[in-house]
């Protein structure tokens, strides 16, 4: 049986410097969005729905937990994508005059906030790194993401595809690249580089991620109300 490809490119615009120094500095690059490793031509895909961490290996106090909202409006998450600490509360105020119920199924960070109507809503508590997918028990069509990270190092990605993040201390650590239409794919790097980074993901998730109610049932009805 033939190996698996991964679902991954990544390549690195220059070598890394000779002589690596103590101090923090800006480590900046871009990230391409591929399919079979060609650079996609799907109109819906948001370049700035990237996301990219850095977590050195040399242990770090963690990033202060935060309180912020994603709220439930027209029948859609906003923002659709959260960036937070691990131990960081999400607030979900309800917008629209209808019902809503927010739950999600991953891992540590699942929550079944039940059904709520109009007004300041409910929230959740993030104790674990990764990505928790949010989704709606009436509404098969609500999506979102929370990406919880163990580490102060993160960007999103520019319309432009560039990121840049500031103060990175030197030393090697992991890379994790992640875009809403792909799985997460990591790269161990030393920084700082020469030059900037430049990495390609393959884009293979479709726009709305396959998923049951949260009973793991599929929605009445076709489930795209």
């Amino acid at each position: 049986m033939r190996a698996q490809v991964r679902p991954f490119t990544a390549f690195v615009a220059a070598a890394l410097l000779g002589v690596l120094p103590a101090s923090a500095a800006e480590f900046r690059g871009r990230v391409d969005l591929l399919e079979k490793g060609k650079p996609s031509a799907d109109k819906t895909l948001a370049v700035d729905a990237t996301v990219v961490v850095f977590t050195p290996t040399r242990p770090l106090p963690p990033p202060k937990p935060v309180v912020v909202d994603m709220v439930t409006v027209r029948k859609a998450f906003q923002p659709r994508i959260l960036v937070v600490p691990v131990g960081s509360t999400v607030r979900f105020p309800n917008q629209d005059p209808i019902l809503h119920n927010v739950f999600s199924v991953s891992g540590r960070n699942s929550f079944d906030l039940g059904l709520l109507g109009k007004g300041t809503g409910s929230s959740a508590v993030f104790r674990e790194a990764g990505i928790a997918r949010v989704f709606c028990n009436v509404h098969h069509g609500m999506f979102g993401y929370i990406f919880v990270v163990a580490s102060p190092y993160w960007a999103r990605v520019g319309a432009d595809g560039t990121f840049r993040i500031p103060d990175v201390p030197a030393g090697a650590g992991k890379l994790t690249v992640w875009n809403e239409r792909s799985s997460p794919t990591t790269r161990e790097l030393t920084l700082p580089l020469a030059a900037p980074l430049t990495i390609g993901i393959e884009i293979t998730m479709p726009r709305i991620p396959p998923h049951k109610n949260k009973l793991g049932k599929p929605y009445s009805g076709g489930g795209y109300g």
